[in-house]
């Protein structure tokens, strides 16, 4: 992943192809007119992440946005076919996106790493494989890993296999492991305390409605924001329901960019300008030489070109040097 200067946003592929290579084609395209930094996919065959075993242990969901499918059957319906992912990569290079990758097993690594897959991704119900994670770290690539489904111990472990590996270009996500998730269930005050607690990079995979949590979370710190892009979300398919179209993707973009530039860095430089409009000691009644100076010839006003108004105390009582005109900013060469 690229030094992170600004917020490095992520258009998430997964499932929104519908199986369909053209509309992948176009995922892509949408998420370079709406301004992402990458498009990720997903590299996984249903054997990679379940069983075709129809028992209590894979049994259909029984509620939410994938009722009635079991896990075989969603991975199936869900899943990026390989022969698409140079393809996709190609296209999205040429756009001048980065293009990787979820893997979920060793096959999916060393084809991501065939293809030059320049970051590898864990998902949140990934990150307790620890042997997954050492080896997607021993490939050298930047690691970006969700943490929904983990707890501060998981998420340790994980940050360790990968520097075990001798990888410490590293970036957690706050997470939230529902689909969609509830807005109030974000916690992104998790943020600041993950990059203080781990010292990596830090960002957000979204899974909320809306733009609120990505740019809430930008305002926090977040480095990273990933969230899922879809061409239409009436077209359906297992994640369009938390995904943003085109023209929601690219607004979000627009506010997290405005974000990322008013956190901007600490700064309690004064400019000039500033200091110029500012309070100061002005002659407000004209004073003649020898004359004191007093509450009634001398005030606190803007701008800011005379003495700072801490000094009163001291001016006042003492005899002006010279003749001062209403209006004249005071300094010490007219006190004596």
């Amino acid at each position: 992943m690229k030094e992170v200067d600004s917020v490095y946003i992520i258009a998430e592929m997964s499932g929104n192809h519908l199986n369909d290579f053209d509309n992948a084609v176009q995922i892509v395209e949408a998420a370079s007119q709406a301004g992402a930094d990458a498009i990720k996919l997903q590299t996984y065959t249903p054997e990679s992440l379940s069983l075709d075993v129809k028992n209590q242990y894979f049994r259909p969901k029984q509620d939410g946005i994938w009722e009635g499918l079991r896990p075989y059957e969603l991975y199936e319906k869900a899943s990026t076919p390989y022969k698409w992912q140079p393809k996709l990569k190609e296209r999205a290079e040429e756009l001048g996106l980065d293009c990787f990758s979820s893997p979920f097993d060793r096959q999916a690594i060393d084809f991501m790493d065939e293809m030059g897959m320049p970051i590898y991704k864990i998902a949140s119900l990934e990150i307790n494989d620890l042997p997954l994670i050492r080896y997607a770290a021993s490939k050298g690539k930047p690691m970006i890993m969700s943490t929904g489904a983990a707890n501060l111990g998981d998420i340790e472990r994980a940050v360790n296999a990968c520097r075990d590996e001798g990888n410490d270009d590293i970036a957690l996500l706050k997470c939230t492991s529902e689909y969609p998730a509830p807005i109030e269930k974000a916690n992104l005050q998790t943020i600041p305390h993950m990059q203080e607690t781990f010292d990596v990079k830090v960002g957000l995979s979204d899974h909320t409605l809306g733009t609120t949590v990505p740019v809430a979370a930008t305002a926090l710190g977040a480095q990273v924001i990933e969230k899922h892009l879809t061409l239409d979300r009436s077209l359906g398919g297992p994640d369009a329901d938390f995904s943003l179209e085109p023209d929601e993707f690219e607004a979000m973009v627009d506010s997290v960019r405005e974000a990322s530039k008013a956190v901007g860095k600490i700064d309690y430089s004064l400019s000039e300008n500033d200091a110029n409009r500012r309070r100061s000691l002005f002659v407000v009644e004209d004073v003649r030489e020898g004359e004191r100076f007093t509450e009634e010839n001398v005030r606190s006003i803007r701008p800011g070109h005379g003495l700072a108004p801490k000094h009163l105390d001291t001016v006042l009582g003492r005899t002006a040097a010279e003749d001062l005109s209403k209006g004249t900013p005071l300094s010490w060469v007219s006190v004596l």
